[in-house]
């Protein structure tokens, strides 16, 4: 079927952390500065990575077809299920996928969270590439590790890995872990096969475990190929751990459910002790469902959706270009999230986020909660209807032509 990406669907009082909350001080806090009511001055958010375009029919279908069975009791999953992630990624990513290697917990990052509880004593270190998805941090942290920073490389309007800077950190013998996204949120990388093979050489040799979150795999723009960590190298399945959902792909983050892939026996057997010891475990039957059917029935729609944010990328890059010449698109190939390099307007973090929150109302991700590294720069998601993404490019137009 033909899908209507350019409708807006609204979604004020749905509970949507991205319409109907803020991120302030530490905390998500209600708010409705988003909402209608407020006419013109309403804020444009454009910040949580979720899509405000309309799910696969075949996922609708299913759960609702689950809620009418009016019971929605304790859920295990079934081979169907198993059957569903196997089939996807041999299909899309050419990697065949035994059902054994598939852990399933309620999200990434919770899954990051437990395996550095169990892979990664207090005081040992876990290297991360900044500007880097924030939780990375957090997950280190939280769980009394020490962050290591592989800070990349912005060059020549790209970003790339400091290599140098990786075999220094690696041999560090209290370093246990490193952690890559891959694609790499926020800046939009897709690693090639070379830069996966380079990394997994250094951490095998140094007898580092890889985790690699690669939630946004599925969302590869034209003329760019994504290869899953463990295709990488020669015995790379052997120390790597890969993190995978269907939630960005196909727009269910809500669902949570994510699948955790471990080709290593011992490995997995010691991340699924630290995980029974935490409490977690099950599916639920709505999750269930819609992996499903999502993985089996959704390619139609993802490919639709690739093409609408593609072109999205393509306007929202000629608009800048065009009319915000002080304001650098770094290219996307891979996610639906653009890396804007602000710097250029010559504003601090602090005024930074005014600028776009207060004067545009838009509410973007700020370069600056990835990492230091990110300072100046903006993360944008265009995963939306263009008149949405148009309406705030110009409104990002013409806050800073008054400015000026």
């Amino acid at each position: 079927m033909k899908y209507n990406f350019d409708q807006f669907i609204n979604r004020e009082n749905t509970n949507s952390v991205k319409w109907d909350f803020r991120f302030e001080e530490g905390e998500v806090q209600n708010w409705d500065k988003t909402y209608s009511k407020h006419g013109e001055n309403k804020v444009l958010p454009l910040w949580v990575a979720d899509m405000d375009l309309i799910c696969p029919q075949p996922v609708i279908d299913a759960l609702a077809k689950r809620a009418k069975h009016g019971i929605f009791g304790y859920t295990r999953e079934t081979e169907a299920y198993y059957d569903a992630v196997q089939g996807w990624f041999e299909r899309r990513q050419g990697w065949h996928i035994e059902p054994s290697w598939i852990t399933i917990t309620p999200g990434v990052v919770p899954a990051i969270n437990i395996l550095v509880q169990a892979f990664v004593k207090p005081g040992e270190k876990v290297i991360i590439q900044p500007p880097v998805y924030y939780p990375f941090f957090s997950a280190v942290e939280g769980n009394d590790a020490v962050v290591i920073r592989n800070p990349l490389l912005y060059k020549d309007g790209r970003y790339q890995i400091d290599f140098d800077d990786l075999e220094k950190s690696a041999k560090d013998p209290d370093v246990r872990m490193m952690v890559i996204s891959s694609p790499h949120n926020p800046v939009g990388r897709v690693w090639t096969r070379d830069e996966l093979n380079r990394m997994g050489e250094i951490c095998r040799e140094n007898n580092i475990l890889m985790v690699s979150d690669e939630i946004h795999s599925d969302l590869i723009m034209p003329g760019y190929e994504f290869v899953p960590f463990p295709l990488a190298g020669d015995g790379f399945d052997s120390f790597s751990v890969v993190c995978t959902a269907p939630s960005k792909t196909f727009n269910i983050a809500g669902l949570k459910t994510s699948n955790i892939i471990i080709p290593d026996k011992k490995l997995r057997r010691d991340f699924q002790r630290t995980l029974n010891k935490s409490g977690i475990h099950g599916i639920s039957p709505f999750g269930m469902d819609a992996v499903i059917s999502a993985y089996n029935e959704g390619e139609e729609w993802l490919e639709q959706v690739l093409d609408y944010i593609h072109k999205n990328y393509l306007f929202l890059k000629e608009f800048i270009q065009k009319e915000l010449p002080e304001i650098d698109v770094i290219d996307l190939e891979g996610t639906y999230l653009v890396w804007l390099d602000c710097r250029r307007l010559g504003l601090d973090a602090k005024h930074l986020e005014s600028l776009m929150l207060e004067d545009a109302r838009l509410y973007l991700d700020e370069g600056c909660i990835f990492g230091s590294e990110g300072d100046g720069f903006e993360r944008i998601n265009i995963a939306c209807p263009r008149s949405l993404l148009e309406q705030a490019l110009e409104r990002l137009r013409d806050t800073i032509k008054t400015r000026d």
